[in-house]
Parts: C-alpha cells; structure tokens; sequence
C-alpha cells in the first residue's frame, strides 16, 4: 500500500474521518441545546404585573355572594393584529371582599401593564342576579369599572341594587 490510500487516519478539511462519530455527537448535542432554549419562553409575548384588591358596595358594605368572577378586559391595543393581550380573572373573597391571584396566562401572574375594564359574573360566567350586582357590570361595554395597573391596590366600587338577596 502507498502513502495516498485511505487510512481511518486521513483528514478532510482537518476533521480526522474516524472522529466523525463524535462529531456528529456534537452537533447533535449543540442542536438540542439550541432547541431547548429556544423552547424556554414563556409562549407569552406581554408581561404581567401581579395586583391584587377588594370590591365592595358603594356604601362600603361587602357584596356577600359566593361565587363572584371578576374579568379584567385590557385595554391595550394588540401587538400584531393576532396578537391580543389576554384578559385577567380573580374570583371575590365574600367574607372580606378581597380578590388575589388575578391569572390572565399562568396561575398569579397578574395583568397586562395599563387600563382594564371590569366585569363581575358569576365563576360559571353567568350575570350575577340583579340582586346582587346590577347587570351593566356583566358588560364589557357598559361596565362602569375601569382599573390602571399603576394605581394598586385596585379599591372598586358597585353600585348597590335597591334589592338585595335574603
């Protein structure tokens, strides 16, 4: 055999042939490191603040109804005309009138930055008999409750119903 036959030794482009082996195993290690960052985000493209607050009558009394959602409605304008900031929801305390763990994406993250508009519904997203809550704060459209994630903790005020339940 002469010195130019194949050897497992002989070097393409300075990478030894019989290393490819490992080679691969590195590209293939540095491909899913690549992959798992990547993969690391939170799916989210908005950031959250976490808030937290308490609703009651106008005359301070508490609204002593089990099962009260809470939606808030951001305000702010999408991102990309597919891209929409997601609603928070908190579910009301009746003993205290206290709401926290307001969760829009993951569990507690909180609210988009900005305004929201607030709806009250039951946990089923049922109108609260208008007993209990008048109905224009079921609609989105019509609610009186705006709230702004720089003033916390949100203090929210419902007009009380000249009805209320037994």
């Amino acid at each position: 055999m002469n010195s130019t036959s194949w050897s497992p030794r002989r070097t393409c482009r300075g990478t030894v042939l019989s290393d490819w082996p490992d080679l691969h195993a590195s590209w293939l290690a540095l491909l899913s490191l690549v992959v798992l960052l990547a993969g690391c985000g939170s799916g989210d493209p908005f950031s959250y603040i976490p808030v937290s607050g308490k609703v009651t009558y106008d005359d301070g009394s508490l609204i002593q109804y089990e099962g009260v959602k809470l939606t808030f409605i951001p305000q702010t304008a999408p991102l990309t005309p597919n891209t929409f900031p997601r609603p928070g929801i908190a579910t009301l305390d009746p003993a205290t009138g206290e709401f926290h763990e307001v969760t829009s994406h993951t569990f507690n993250d909180g609210l988009v930055q900005g305004k929201h508009k607030v709806t009250l519904s039951t946990v089923s997203r049922s109108p609260l008999p208008p007993s209990v809550v008048p109905r224009e704060y079921a609609d989105p459209e019509k609610t009186p409750l705006l709230v702004d994630t720089a003033e916390q903790p949100f203090d929210l005020k419902v007009r009380k119903p000249k009805t209320q339940p037994r």
